[in-house]
């Protein structure tokens, strides 16, 4: 765990997409601190280890990938997927405990998930079913963005959609009116996040959705925002023909998207992240998830350059404190659920190691 208790560890967190491994790539990542390789071999179950040779420390992922086992290229020693060293080169006799940690991993929806923490309390099901991912009514392109910036950073900004007024105003906004004129309809607070539905009303379509449409009609716009611990964020869109009656339930004039975003602490001040813009229409036509993935990328930049900018700012003065505002009300939920967890993680490992 990070010395400042930053990081949740016994959770599941995206490690990466599953094409990330095709073709008997060796991947280094770093995760929660810790430098783990990331690789499927023959068999094509996906496994994660130390990507430390217990020998003298070189990097596993400089090495050769040998059917399901990989062999450091220092010194040739051999280990399997479980992290057990079975054979160096000119000793017979391999000592039994010699390895390197091998931690959980399960492959879902194109996901490759891992368990940082400890490998006893993995439990696959607690992993968040995500039915877009292979449910083949929608459509998407699957993208990674690499942050410099603490990863909570990213939680807080998804957890306020007035942001989007401002930040994304010829994106994925449209204009200022949506932090002016909407609040959030309803904000549920959940024992492992929270859901936020919002409504904008007789709508200026915005720019990403009108490349795609090629109509500049006004819409009736949703945004629900869904947001798990340990940072599983999704957005469910909808934008319909105004005045169509969608406040009421009548989808018939709708086009919807689901954004799945994942976020994974790579290091106290950076993050992995990993996400997929879906939508449900005109799915034979491969540029309207080109042009959505395109127009996410933006997007997200804008909230790069932000929150970056922030997390240097933070920096310059650690004593500096943040003021609430009523549109915090989600995420200063989710931080303290979030600080709930960890601190119970805390403890129990306390008491571990009073016994």
């Amino acid at each position: 765990m990070a010395k400042d208790g930053t990081f949740l560890m016994n959770c599941w967190y995206v490690a990466a997409w599953d094409h990330e491994l095709i073709d008997g790539k060796l991947l280094a990542r770093t995760i929660l601190d810790q430098p783990v390789l990331l690789y499927k071999g023959d068999s094509g179950r996906a496994v994660a280890l130390d990507n430390r040779c217990c020998h003298r420390g070189a990097m596993l992922s400089k090495g050769r990938l040998e059917g399901d086992c990989v062999r450091c290229m220092y010194h040739g020693l051999k280990f399997d997927p479980t992290g057990k060293c079975v054979q160096i080169p000119g000793q017979d006799v391999v000592p039994a405990k010699l390895g390197v940690r091998s931690y959980p991993v399960v492959e879902r929806d194109h996901l490759v998930w891992i368990w940082p923490g400890e490998a006893a309390k993995a439990d696959p099901s607690l992993i968040i079913d995500i039915p877009y991912l292979r449910d083949p009514k929608w459509r998407g392109m699957a993208g990674y963005m690499h942050y410099d910036a603490d990863y909570r950073l990213i939680v807080d900004n998804l957890s306020d959609f007035a942001h989007l007024a401002f930040v994304h105003a010829k994106t994925l906004g449209g204009s200022e009116e949506y932090a002016f004129k909407t609040k959030p309809v309803a904000i549920e607070r959940l024992e492992n996040g929270f859901r936020v539905e919002r409504w904008h009303m007789n709508a200026n379509p915005p720019p990403f959705h009108r490349k795609v449409t090629r109509d500049d009609g006004l819409i009736d716009r949703r945004n629900i925002g869904l947001m798990y611990v340990p940072g599983v964020f999704f957005l469910e869109s909808l934008f319909a023909e105004a005045g169509s009656g969608a406040e009421k339930g009548d989808f018939s004039k709708a086009k919807q998207y689901r954004n799945c975003q994942f976020f994974t602490p790579e290091t106290p001040g950076s993050t992995h992240f990993f996400w997929n813009y879906l939508h449900d229409y005109d799915l034979d036509n491969p540029t309207v998830a080109l042009s959505l993935h395109d127009s996410m990328v933006e997007g997200f930049m804008e909230d790069k350059a932000i929150i970056e900018g922030q997390q240097r700012m933070l920096d310059a003065d650690p004593q500096f404190r943040m003021h609430p505002i009523a549109s915090d009300a989600a995420l200063a939920h989710f931080r303290r659920v979030l600080e709930r967890r960890i601190e119970a993680e805390r403890l129990g490992l306390r008491q571990v190691a009073a016994g």
